[in-house]
């Protein structure tokens, strides 16, 4: 018989992650007792001031978990080991936190539509009918996504601090399932907006079933689902290497889909194309952020003695994702569809600095580690896109938002500021000078070639001299190519949408210019424990 342990949960040191989760159910409340008119309102300062309280906690905690190995890895195993809360897992969460800041803004949004949120006003109504047209007629809107957002951001901090297989599995789940519902919620376009969504879904919904039966084999294989149990079992190679094969294979397919990697990126342009672009800012931002984390957790706790079998795999995906995702953006003719393939492009990038783990004692004097540098690029690519698609909300025609490339034509003699802080965007996603992009890629690429990864840092800078390419096509419709018909207009938008852009253009040019800060957070921010 086997006695059941309580376990301790500490409560200080998950305060983060209790406040989004308390914030996200106090949101379903408010929808379900407030009167409609003081929704809005209500569950704009309601997220806003939990996300603001989640990341002064994530402050708090990080001053004060304890250190090891003289500053090496700091923090605890928290819930019965289930959930690390370390330094890796603290820097995500800070990150996740201030882009869930700039994507409620990006919700709240209501100046560029004539009054009315970019969501739909009754997503059950069959699009075309007499209750969509009664429900736009009314400005109705689904305040519902606010809370749907929180439980997002709780999946995104959750999934990257698993230490287990099944809580890992179970922060994928909560941070997919409120997308799939977020991506169809768009009020124009609705059958475009509901296709994506169907499509997120069914794919999601097969990566989660490979992600599952991953476990299932590494399971089989190790007696435990825990990390450190696996990385144990590793190193004593206690049973057949087949199940660790096919296990880590299956597993890395449902974290590789979230991230949008080759082969498994096929939703991605579909789904950024129809979703409202509130919420494909914030997907583009956070969720890339969550899965890389939660990527690295599982390569380098659970699996980092056995990189020679896994490492192979991810040269070949980095290098299909950097090359398919340039080549395929330069023949987008939709500027959604084209950051998309830019998206799975950059996944390429961020896969070229995870390659680059090396052992402690591989390390050169002064040399950053692989887990820093993906930590940068993450930031710098976080504020460089939610920034980037935020301007894309504002390019209007009659009919609404217009992300056709051809209808940009012009747009920099139609508002210059517009177009230059959109072009400071795509300069800094191919990696220019004086941008964060430059300093990102810079960091990638040096830890790779100190871990021998070569091959994989010269196909990078070719696919990243395409890149440059597919950015400047688009800087030359805005500003050289003629206007068609009327040209692109820009709609004025609220403090709440510029404050995102400007948050995101100056991040993005301090981080080009001063790295320095950042870079010595995600060291003091140490390895992960286990």
């Amino acid at each position: 018989m086997i006695d059941f342990v309580k376990p301790s949960i500490d409560y200080f040191e998950l305060s983060p992650l209790l406040i989004v989760f308390a914030v996200a159910c106090l949101g379903v409340v408010v929808e379900a007792f407030l009167p409609r008119a003081l929704r809005y309102r209500a569950q704009v300062v309601l997220s806003l001031v939990g996300l603001v309280a989640a990341l002064v906690g994530v402050v708090l905690v990080a001053r004060a978990v304890a250190t090891y190995d003289d500053g090496a890895a700091r923090g605890i195993l928290a819930v019965g080991g289930t959930v690390a809360v370390d330094g890796p897992s603290l820097f995500i969460w800070g990150l996740v936190l201030a882009l869930a800041i700039a994507g409620v803004l990006l919700f709240a949004e209501r100046h560029l539509d004539g009054g009315v949120s970019a969501f739909a006003g009754q997503a059950a109504a069959v699009p075309g009918t007499d209750a969509e047209t009664a429900a736009i007629a009314a400005q109705r809107e689904h305040t519902e996504v606010y809370p749907l957002m929180m439980f997002a951001v709780f999946g995104m901090m959750l999934f990257p601090a698993a230490n287990d297989l099944l809580t890992m599995f179970v922060g994928l789940e909560v941070l997919s399932l409120p997308l799939y519902l977020l991506s169809g919620l768009a009020r124009r376009r609705r059958l475009l907006s509901q296709e994506a969504a169907l499509k997120y879904f069914l794919l999601g919904a097969f990566s989660s079933g490979f992600f599952l039966y991953g476990a299932a084999l590494l399971y089989g294989y190790a007696g435990s689902m825990d990390f450190a149990a696996i990385n144990e079992a590793v190193r004593n190679d206690v049973s057949s290497n087949s199940l660790l094969l096919i296990g880590t294979g299956l597993l890395s397919v449902g974290l590789l889909f979230k991230v949008g990697a080759v082969p498994f990126q096929a939703w991605t342009p579909d789904v950024y194309q129809g979703a409202p672009t509130p919420v494909v800012a914030f997907m583009a931002a956070g969720t890339k952020v969550a899965a890389f984390g939660a990527l690295l957790r599982l390569f380098y706790v659970a699996l980092g003695a056995d990189r020679w079998s896994w490492q192979p795999m991810l040269w070949i995906i980095a290098i299909l994702s950097m090359f398919v995702g340039a080549i395929l953006a330069m023949t987008q003719s939709d500027i959604k569809r084209l950051l998309a393939y830019s998206s799975v492009a950059h996944t390429g990038f961020i896969l070229v600095g995870v390659i680059g783990l090396q052992g402690s004692a591989d390390l050169a004097s002064g040399e950053i580690t692989s887990l820093q540098a993906v930590l940068f690029y993450l930031a710098t690519y976080g504020f460089a896109t939610i920034g980037a698609f935020a301007v894309v909300s504002l390019v209007r025609d009659g009919g609404g938002e217009t992300t056709a490339l051809a209808r940009w034509a012009g747009l920099g003699k139609e508002s210059p500021l517009v177009a230059a802080v959109f072009a400071f965007f795509l300069l800094a996603l191919a990696g220019i000078p004086l941008t964060a992009g430059f300093v990102g890629k810079l960091a990638v690429f040096s830890v790779a070639l100190a871990a021998g990864a070569w091959p994989v840092v010269v196909a990078a800078i070719a696919a990243s001299i395409l890149a440059v390419a597919l950015y400047v096509r688009v800087i030359k419709v805005m500003f050289f190519d003629e206007p068609v018909g009327d040209g692109p207009s820009v709609a004025y938008p609220s403090v709440m949408t510029a404050t995102t852009i400007a948050v995101g253009a100056a991040v993005t040019l301090v981080l080009g210019i001063v790295p320095g800060p950042v870079l010595d957070l995600a060291a003091v921010a140490g390895e992960f424990i286990r």
